[in-house]
Order: structure tokens, then sequence, then C-alpha cells
């Protein structure tokens, strides 16, 4: 089954559908949660900890336990570096800052926060990480980002960067998350606590300009003089996120052709164009929550956007709109590997178990490795420092890239350069990102691709999870002889917490969803839209007949 779109999908948010903000952040403070009840607990899922105040998954209490286990955490791994903290611009990002700084201070941890009280990106959360831990022989520095990356402005969330500057594995996240919930059942007893005004005073807590040394830093990574000398016209819309007050240095650093469409800043995103469901959603990839730069795209030879925490990009061309994020993965891909001649030639490609399979076709072509993994970026942090990976991406418009010389640039998602990297693209070849990839097409075919919902209870979504070729039992798919089924990722045989069938000219995956009662079915063909919906109905008749069992 389909999403059923909204009635008001892509249009400019009414008054009374935007966040009552006094009221979130006075949930925040005052309401109390409930470690007895599931949804109120601690909860690390692929990007950290994130819920609204609202219904008690995201308050002052859950801030507090998190932050001293992470206290306790860097105490037990003797890191005794910096942490490096950055926060978004929603509007629970502020107090959770205030609620982690009481618990930092008093547990003498070196904090370092922007230096003019503003807003972080992730990437320059993760590229400050990397950058101390290269340079300093001492102590190692990590992270945190408060954020929820894209979801609506009821939302907040807290992540955390070990000091490898990536997402933290499950072996991390969960030991902090039981020790945060412990202290939740305990009533808070044993975190250590001093009032904020002390907290901002204290001399563990740092100010530090990270615009300044990421934005010098950029030109090692992309080709900057290329662009600058081709006068690219440039559009940017950071959609209200952190990254709103990173553009402007960049245009005048490096005196390139570009426009910041908007800097406007309100916690309640009533800027933003809704989303798909009529939610509220700072979604780089959607051509709901993008129609604002899609209207613009006759203005510029490219244009690009962020969701809040500048993780993700959104790629807009002036000749076909905004770029289905596979279809940009592949293009980035097969420009990097042959204009980046530093690179080690065994450096690798790197791609979840759901992205597009143009890019397993873009990366045969090239004579490179492809490594598939399950979601998460986590599974490209350890290839990305080693240079093992020269590009590692996610089907969700996540991605980052080595620098130019094949060290590394972030081990976190990076949807700045993603950016600018369609503007160099632009600038060197003198066709924009999506006829670069119309080319792709005529020699790999079109793919034709879409990820859908299907309603599933959490008995079934267990069972998804426990399937096998040999219990799933397909023979064929979209009428061709099915050739794999997978349920662990290729890449690094872990299990990806689904099944992925493959033929010959078509595939499907699918995930039970973590938060919502359904599964996610991935499906791409190689022949047709009708194609693509027979292998959609083939997926979801095999898994009800395997839910019947």
């Amino acid at each position: 089954m389909s999403a059923e779109i909204h009635p008001l999908a892509g249009q400019t948010v009414p008054p009374s559908m935007l966040a009552n903000i006094p009221r979130l952040v006075t949930a925040y403070f005052a309401q109390e949660p409930d470690p007895k009840i599931p949804a109120q607990r601690v909860a690390f899922g692929t990007s950290g900890h994130r819920g609204s105040a609202l219904n008690n998954a995201f308050n002052e209490a859950h801030i507090v336990a998190i932050s001293q286990a992470l206290c306790d955490y860097r105490r037990e791994k003797d890191l005794s570096g910096p942490l490096f903290v950055g926060i978004d611009t929603h509007a629970l990002a502020e107090p959770a800052l205030a609620s982690a700084l009481e618990v930092f201070a008093a547990n003498g941890i070196d904090v370092m926060i922007d230096h003019q009280n503003g807003y972080t990106p992730t990437p320059a959360v993760s590229h400050a990480i990397l950058t101390y831990n290269r340079s300093h022989g001492g102590g190692l520095a990590d992270g945190v980002v408060i954020t929820p990356s894209h979801n609506p402005p009821e939302d907040g969330g807290f992540k955390y960067n070990p000091p490898n500057g990536g997402p933290a594995d499950t072996d991390v996240t969960g030991a902090i998350e039981r020790a945060a919930n412990r202290y939740l059942e305990n009533g808070l007893k044993g975190v250590k606590r001093i009032p904020y005004e002390r907290a901002r005073k204290a001399p563990c807590v740092h100010r530090h300009d990270y615009v300044t040394p990421y934005v010098a830093d950029l030109a090692n990574v992309l080709d900057m003089d290329v662009i600058r000398a081709a006068g690219v016209k440039i559009g940017i819309d950071p959609l209200g996120g952190a990254a709103v007050r990173y553009w402007q240095p960049v245009i005048e650093c490096y005196g390139i052709a570009a426009t910041v469409v908007s800097d406007e800043v309100d916690p309640t995103f009533r800027f933003m164009t809704l989303d798909w469901d009529g939610k509220i959603r700072m979604d780089c990839s959607s051509p709901y929550a993008m129609a604002r730069l899609i209207a613009m795209r006759e203005r510029f030879d490219v244009a690009f956007a962020n969701d809040t925490d500048a993780d993700r990009h959104g790629i807009v061309t002036r000749s076909n709109g905004l770029m289905n994020p596979n279809h940009y993965l592949a293009t980035a891909i097969s420009y990097l590997f042959e204009h980046r001649p530093q690179w080690k030639a065994d450096s690798a490609v790197g791609k979840t178990i759901v992205s597009s399979a143009i890019i397993d076709r873009v990366a045969k072509k090239l004579g490179r490795r492809l490594v598939e993994t399950p979601v998460g970026f986590k599974w490209f942090v350890d290839g990305l420092i080693g240079g093992s990976f020269g590009f590692a991406g996610e089907e969700s418009a996540g991605a980052s890239f080595l620098r130019r010389d094949g060290w590394v640039w972030t081990t976190d998602k990076d949807g700045l350069i993603l950016g600018l990297l369609a503007a160099e693209m632009t600038a060197r070849t003198g066709r924009d990102p999506s006829q670069l990839f119309g080319e792709l097409t005529s020699e790999f075919g079109v793919p034709f691709y879409e990820r859908i919902d299907a309603p599933a209870n959490a008995e079934q979504k267990n069972v998804l999870k426990g399937l096998t070729g040999e219990t799933l039992g397909m023979k064929e798919l979209g009428g061709e002889v099915v050739r794999a089924t997978l349920s662990a990722a290729p890449g690094n045989n872990q299990p990806f917490g689904g099944i992925k069938v493959i033929a010959d000219n078509g595939w499907f995956a699918a995930r039970p969803s973590g938060t919502e009662d359904v599964y996610k079915i991935y499906a791409e063909s190689f022949r047709s839209a009708d194609h693509l919906k027979q292998i959609q109905s083939d997926a979801q008749s095999a898994i009800a007949q395997a839910f019947k069992g």
C-alpha cells in the first residue's frame, strides 16, 4: 500500500498547525517521564535518543540521565579530551543543552560550545573531533549533537559521537542507554549537577569557533577554485537549520556565486511547506518539504538544501528539479572516482543494503569494490577513517567522502559538502547532476525505485526480523528467477533486521519500522514502473504468507 498524500502537502504551513513552543518547553521542564512505560524510557535508535516533551519521551530527566551516563562512560573509557557539543534549531535543543551543561560542568568535563552561542551542524562536530584527535597527543575528544534531524518541530534528539567522529555503535549506545535508564528508575539519584548560571561560567565550559576551521578546510575536500572560476549560480536553503550561519562565510571565503535564499530561523518552522503526510518535516529529500527551493530552480544552475542538523542533502537542478537521493549518490560516486586521482586505487564504495542497484553497476564499471552494509552510517566509520572507503552513502540522502588527498574528512554524514559537490560537478563538466545521471541511465538502464509502508503489528515485525530465504521460500520475483535471498548484509555479514530478495532486473528489501506499526518495503526495477509495482505486489504477498505461517 502506498502512503496517502495529505491534501495540504507541499503548501505553506497554516497558522493552526504551528507548534505551541511555550507549551512544548514547559512540558520539557515540568513533565516527568515514567521509566515503567517503555515509550518514556531512554532509547537510542540509529541516530540517538529522540522524542517529544509533550508525550514524555524527551524531557529534562532524560537529558540529565543521559548526560550523567555519558560522563560515567567517558571516565570508564579514559576519554579525557574535550567534548564537542553542538545543537540545531529545534525548540528543545537549547533547553536540552542547558540541562546537559549542568551535568557536564558538575562532572568537570571540558565542554566546547559554539563561541557565539549559535548552532552547529553534525558534520562540523565530526570534523572538530577528528581534527583535535589528529593534532593532539593527549586524551581523546568526542562529541554530542542535540538534534532530532529532520523530525517535526515538537521533537528533540540527543546523539553521541565517540572519538572516531562518527555515530556511536550499538555497544556504546546500549551501555549509555542502560545506565541512563537506571538513573531514571532511581529518581536521578547519583546524578551530579550544578545550577545553569554556574555551569555556563565554569572553567571547564569553553567557547569554540566551529565555523572558521570547517569553512577554511573545505578547499581540501572540494575544488572550490573551479566552482568560483566557472561562476556557477548556486541557490542554498538551510531550511532554518544549523547550517544557516555557515553559508555566508563559505561564500565570502571562496568568492562563489551563491545565494542563501532564506536565513530565517524560527522554532515553529512556519516557513516550511508541509510534507507528504501533512507534518512539518525538514526533509530535504522530500519534494513536498522542498517545494520552496524547487520553485526557484530556474534562478540557479544548481541549488541544494540541508536538513536541520545539516547531515543530509537535497539537490535541485534547473534541468529536472529535485533529484532522487539514490540518483544523486550514483552520480556523485561516478564523478568522484574519476576526479580524485589521489584516492587509493583500492578505495571502495560503501552503500546501504536498501540503496539503488545502479550504484552497484557504477562501482563495477569503475572497477571499485562495493561494500553493502545494514542501514546506519555507523557501518561506514572505520572505512572512512582508514581511507578504504572513498565514498559512503545512504539512500536517505546522507553521505560523506574523503578529502582530495585521500584522507578522512568526516565520519558522519555531511550535507554541506554533498551540496557543494553538485556545484563542482556542474562547474567542471558543464552539465548539472541530473544531466550527468541521465548519461548513467543511458549506459546502465533507468532504475524505478520506491519505498512504501505496509501494516505490521509487533508480532509480525518480529517474524520479519527472523525471516530467511528458506522460510520465505520465494522462487520468482517480478516474473524472474530469484538469484539470492539475504538476511545479512554481504559487505560485512551483519544482519539487517529484515530480508532482501534479488532477481536479474529487480529486487526488494523489507524491514520493520522501529517506531510505527508498519514495515518498510524498498523495491527497484530496471524494467518499468509497472514491473516495480509487480515486485512490490509479489513482496507483500510473500511476506503476508510468512505472517500467516
